[in-house]
């Protein structure tokens, strides 16, 4: 029989205890256990489906963790008040929105704590939810619709988006947990983007200048800096992670108006690399979570779309050991 080194040209490196410096793959003696280990092969990404909304809608904002999510209003005219609370597995009708709305956008860490602004009809109107109810609190200074968010409850932003009449906004603002204060804004004005981050560092990326974009724009909390780009234009995607580890999902591509797709990219805080796509073609759907793990609830292009498709992200390689049995 033929030894390792005849097979692969070397000897199998005796370590004892785990060997931290192994990349994915490889093989060691731990002489410490007396058992040969290895690193295993990171695993791929991948889109399941979740729990079913009680509502079927498009155009919801959406909040919180993939265990502790939410997602509010939405569908086409009539738009809907309806909120539901996510616990990793189903649904939750609670109590609604005052104001009716869709198209608008959101923060908050988990479901217990989000902040829910603008959207169409046009407004500024802000709410937020304490885990039981909403309460109106000040308004944007620049009422909007297709906009995105990011932050917590008590400190957010909110940038771009649209007016009526129709004028496409760069305006970047910062919440307080009181009020709005008009900051620095984007360097390319657009709507039916997405955004990830928090207001010290926050991350825009995709949507119509109306001409739809792959720009990305990342914010130090003081300013925009254009970075790389998505690798597809897209616009009414999902957004979900942080400045330095998001993910973009979903959306219209621009060849035509009804080019879904589920295409998934990732970010590193460089650039963005296309992963595994949902098999799920869709946009306009409420969105929150991490890079290691997004959900996409509802959108269209049905208009009372209610599925809900859970992302995992790739998993690390971890050390294994061979065992004979």
């Amino acid at each position: 029989m033929a030894t390792f080194k005849q097979i692969r040209g070397t000897t199998v490196q005796n370590n004892a205890g785990d060997y931290t410096g192994a990349v994915e793959g490889q093989l060691w003696y731990n002489s410490t256990a007396g058992s040969f280990q290895f690193r295993s092969v990171t695993t791929a990404g991948a889109w399941a489906t979740g729990g079913t909304l009680n509502t079927g809608r498009n155009s919801a904002a959406g909040a919180g963790i993939q265990t502790a999510g939410m997602i509010a209003g939405g569908s086409e005219a009539p738009e809907i008040t309806n909120t539901e609370l996510y616990n990793g597995s189903a649904w939750t009708e609670v109590n609604d929105l005052n104001t009716a709305r869709r198209i608008f956008a959101s923060a908050g860490s988990d479901n217990t704590a989000a902040l829910f602004f603008g959207g169409i009809p046009t407004t500024g109107v802000t709410e937020s939810w304490n885990g039981t109810s909403w309460t109106e609190v000040n308004d944007l200074n620049t009422s909007r619709f297709g906009l995105a968010g990011g932050g917590t409850q008590t400190s957010a932003l909110a940038f771009a988006g649209q007016g009526d009449p129709p004028t496409l906004y760069a305006n970047t603002e910062s919440w307080n947990g009181t009020s709005w204060t008009e900051v620095n804004d984007l360097n390319t004005a657009r709507r039916y983007l997405a955004g990830a981050g928090i207001t010290t560092a926050a991350l825009a990326f995709g949507g119509g200048t109306p001409t739809v974009t792959a720009v990305t724009e990342s914010w130090n909390g003081t300013s925009w800096t254009e970075v790389n780009d998505l690798t597809s234009a897209r616009n009414n995607l999902g957004g979900a992670g942080n400045q330095t580890a998001a993910l973009a999902f979903g959306g219209l591509m621009p060849s035509t108006p009804t080019s879904y797709v589920g295409r998934t990219e990732e970010w590193n805080g460089t650039s963005w690399t296309e992963t595994t796509d949902n098999p799920v073609a869709k946009s306009s759907f409420g969105s929150f979570g991490t890079q290691a793990a997004a959900v996409a609830a509802g959108g269209s292009p049905t208009p009372v779309n209610a599925t809900t498709e859970e992302w995992t992200g790739a998993g690390a390689p971890v050390t294994e050991t061979i065992t004979t049995s």
